[in-house]
């Protein structure tokens, strides 16, 4: 017997090397369907991205589809701030007051209609600290009066459209070597 009982010891033994080496097809079914599901919700994002990044561009679009139209009437604005400098409001002429009066109607109905629509504009005062994101230094001089990199005179003023600048403010800045009181107020 005891070669019986050693063929049935091999053939036990045997039998559970096969089940050993056997997978079981319910747990490669379950991982399989985690995948799946993983690469589902994996789908699902991107699906909601390319939702989220299309909205976001047609906004934009939307938005600044103004911006070369508006960008081309600052030149009128421009013009008609520097008719409204140089005409004469208290003039004798009835004909000459009523013209002044009609420009800043103008001009007014003009920076109304740009605020309507989201343009604002970007006039930084004498003394405002420079901004190159928002402001264009075109020149620098020494001051006595501005700390450094503060802006002295402001030349255009700059407009943008929902925060983005469709043109910067031109300025005119303090130079590094200049000694302005507010510098000194800073260094006490």
């Amino acid at each position: 017997m005891t070669d019986d009982q050693a063929a049935i010891d091999d053939h036990e033994a045997a039998v559970e090397a096969f089940l050993a080496e056997a997978v079981d097809p319910t747990a490669e079914l379950f991982t399989e369907i985690a995948a799946l599901k993983d690469q589902a919700l994996r789908y699902a994002a991107e699906a909601e991205n390319t939702r989220r990044r299309a909205e976001r561009e047609v906004n934009d679009a939307r938005a600044y589809a103004i911006s070369k139209f508006a960008k081309d009437l600052l030149g009128v604005a421009d013009n008609l701030a520097r008719a409204l400098d140089h005409a004469p409001k208290d003039a004798d002429d009835a004909l000459t007051r009523n013209l002044a009066v009609g420009l800043e109607m103008t001009q007014k109905e003009l920076l109304t209609a740009f605020e309507r629509n989201g343009m604002k504009p970007i006039s930084p005062a004498p003394g405002d600290k420079f901004d190159p994101h928002r402001h264009q230094a075109m020149m620098e001089q020494t001051s006595d009066a501005f700390a450094p990199g503060s802006i002295i005179q402001v030349l255009q003023a700059g407009y943008e459209l929902f925060g983005r600048i469709v043109r910067p403010a031109m300025a005119v800045v303090a130079a590094k070597d200049s000694t302005g009181a507010t510098a000194v107020a800073v260094e006490a």
